[in-house]
This record gives C-alpha cells, sequence and structure tokens, in this order.
C-alpha cells in the first residue's frame, strides 16, 4: 500500500513516458546521430505546438474536457491566414506588407471567425453536457469536411493560393514567397555550438503562456476554474456556469487559431482540406502526457506535456530509421506506430489514473 501510494505520488504514467524518452535519446547517442539537429527539431516542433497544447488548458478548466474541436479554430487561423495573403494580393502596388504585418493581418482576421465559432460551438457543448469529447470529436472531423467544399469555392484570386487551372485553392500554400516561413523561429535566433535556437518561437509560447498564468488569476479565470471543478458550488457562489464553459471554449478556439498560424509559419506552409483533421488529437495526447486529466489541468501539465510528447516524436524517427534501414518503407510505419501508440497510451490516462 505505502510502495502504490508513492508511485502514485510521483505519477507513474509520467515516469513511464519520461523513460522511453531517455531510452530514445540513449539509443540516438548509441547509433550516433546527429545530436545537435535531433536538439534543434526537438525545440522547434517544440515551439510549434505549444499555443495549440496550451489550447487545450481552458476547455478542461471550463469542464467540458480536452477540446477535440480545436480543429474549428485551426480553420477559422488558416481562414484568417489566406484573407491576409489575398489583401496583400489584392492591393500589392499601393500598400506593402511587411512579413510581420502580414502576419498580425493573419491573426486579426481569424479572430471575429474563431470568436463566433467559439460562442457557437461552446452552446452545443452546453447542451450535450456530458458528452463532450464525443461530440467535440464529430465537430472537429465535420469542420474539416465542409471546408473542403469552402477551400473549393470561395474565390480566391492570388497566383500564390488558386489553382492554375478551375476554382478553389491548393492544398499547400507556400509562405515563403510573403516572407512568412520561419518568420518566429528566425527572430533573434542564435546558435550554441551546432544548435539553432529559435528564440523568437520560444519567446512567443513563452509569452502565451504568461498570459494564460495572468489570466487564470483574474476574476473571470477564477471563476471559470470554479465552474469547472464543481458546478453546483459555482452555481451557489452565483456563477453563471453556462457562460463560464463558454467562456473556456471561446477562449480555446481562439488559442486554436492563433496556434495554427503559429505552427504554420514554422512549418512555412498553410496545410488545408485534410491537413487539420487529426491535429487535435496531438494537442490533447501532449497535454494528457504532461499530467492532466479530463478535469484537471495546469500551465506545467502543458508544459511538460509538449517537451515528453513532442521530443519522442522527433527523436523516435531517425532512432526508427536506424533501426529498419533495409525496409525503406518500415522508418515511416515505426514512426506512425510510435506516435499513435502514444496518444493512445495517454487517453488511457484521461481520467488520471
Amino acid at each position: 500500500m505505502k510502495a502504490k501510494g508513492i508511485l502514485k505520488d510521483m505519477d507513474l504514467a509520467r515516469l513511464i513516458i519520461a523513460a522511453f524518452f531517455v531510452l530514445l535519446c540513449v539509443a540516438a547517442i548509441a547509433l550516433k546521430l546527429n545530436a545537435a539537429e535531433l536538439i534543434t527539431s526537438s525545440l522547434t516542433r517544440m515551439g510549434m505546438w505549444g499555443v495549440l497544447v496550451l489550447a487545450m488548458l481552458p476547455a478542461i478548466l471550463a469542464g467540458t474536457g480536452p477540446n477535440f474541436g480545436v480543429s474549428l479554430g485551426i480553420v477559422c487561423g488558416l481562414l484568417g491566414g489566406l484573407l491576409a495573403l489575398e489583401l496583400a494580393y489584392r492591393l500589392e502596388g499601393a500598400v506593402y506588407f511587411s512579413p510581420w504585418a502580414l502576419f498580425l493581418t493573419a491573426m486579426i482576421f481569424s479572430l471575429p471567425f474563431a470568436l463566433l465559432m467559439g460562442i457557437g460551438y461552446g452552446w452545443i457543448l452546453n447542451r450535450v453536457k456530458g458528452s463532450e469529447m464525443m461530440i467535440a470529436t464529430y465537430v472537429g472531423f465535420s469542420i474539416v469536411s465542409i471546408m473542403k467544399l469552402a477551400w473549393v469555392f470561395l474565390p480566391f484570386k492570388s497566383p500564390e493560393m488558386a489553382w492554375p487551372i478551375g476554382r478553389g485553392v491548393r492544398v499547400q500554400i507556400a509562405l515563403e514567397n510573403r516572407g512568412l516561413a520561419q518568420l518566429l523561429n528566425n527572430f533573434l535566433a542564435f546558435r550554441i555550438g551546432a544548435v539553432t535556437i529559435p528564440t523568437g518561437l520560444l519567446l512567443t509560447v513563452a509569452l502565451a503562456l504568461f498570459l494564460m498564468w495572468l489570466f487564470l488569476r483574474s476574476r473571470t479565470g477564477m471563476a471559470l476554474a470554479a465552474a469547472g471543478s464543481n458546478p453546483r458550488f459555482a452555481e451557489a457562489c452565483g456563477i453563471n456556469v453556462d457562460r463560464q464553459r463558454i467562456v473556456g471554449t471561446v477562449l480555446s478556439t481562439v488559442l486554436g487559431a492563433w496556434g495554427i498560424l503559429i505552427y504554420s509559419q514554422s512549418y512555412g506552409f498553410l496545410q488545408l482540406y485534410e491537413g487539420p483533421m487529426f491535429m487535435p488529437f496531438v494537442a490533447v495526447a501532449a497535454i494528457l502526457i504532461g499530467g492532466a486529466s479530463v478535469k484537471k489541468a495546469t500551465i506545467a501539465h502543458v508544459v511538460i506535456g509538449t517537451v515528453l510528447f513532442l521530443g519522442i516524436q522527433v527523436v523516435a524517427v531517425p532512432v526508427a530509421n536506424a533501426f529498419t534501414a533495409e525496409w525503406s518503407s518500415m522508418g515511416e510505419i515505426s514512426r506512425k506506430i510510435i506516435q499513435n501508440g502514444v496518444i493512445l497510451y495517454a487517453l488511457t490516462q484521461a481520467g488520471g489514473e
């Protein structure tokens, strides 16, 4: 009984994942893989996903559980990015958009869509209390499928986005031509030996974490957390629980919209159509691996989960490729097995057991 209590205090689930991560790092060293490249890729990947993982926090604290429907916010961010690129094309020659101005414009354009989507999505979740995670998954899949039609029929004219023949926008839209690719990554970036530190990207995630920390200590943030942890007590204190659930959902959706823009500038492309389909599973798995449950989460869970899960993703692929060098297709298969295996393990820990 005593040993079981000690293991519970140490959080056995996180220890297992951390041990697996350490094992992969040891294997990478033993196989003489490029350590500097792995560290650089790990830092970049953590920065890319940081805000998307953070988007899970307000939803969990509000009592709606991990936001599998963050795809709503993701498509809002993608739409804001497309509108910004289209505006730059339409005003080309009259107004010059610097890369920073274009990036901020994309964030501003995505905000009203994310707010409206978040309010509607929160209203739906208030009607299906107790089944939020299941409904959210279907909502996320549905919006991605609906937007497949929208990407075909929206009247964008920019040659960087539109198909040369016919209507609609391309599956992937390069951001290099507008100077948006690695915009945050290269800001104040520096090298330590052969390791490149994406300073701007990491500072952006740190700023988002700090602002969330401040929000959670505000009156609204404390009311949101109270409504999620104990709805009856919150109602007795005069807190409108349904309203706080909508606030949490809206905040999660906005973070999803801005998170995908941060992800896309680092990746160098806007990924449409099938791109956003399974992104929520990675974000949910990361925060659950960090120690969160469906009812409780902290900023520390966001940071720990992002480091562990994204670190495993980066290191596991070259290690798997080294072990399966004779079979050209085994590297990708191994990556999917490891990624989805860790996601499955994270979901089994969703109850915090």
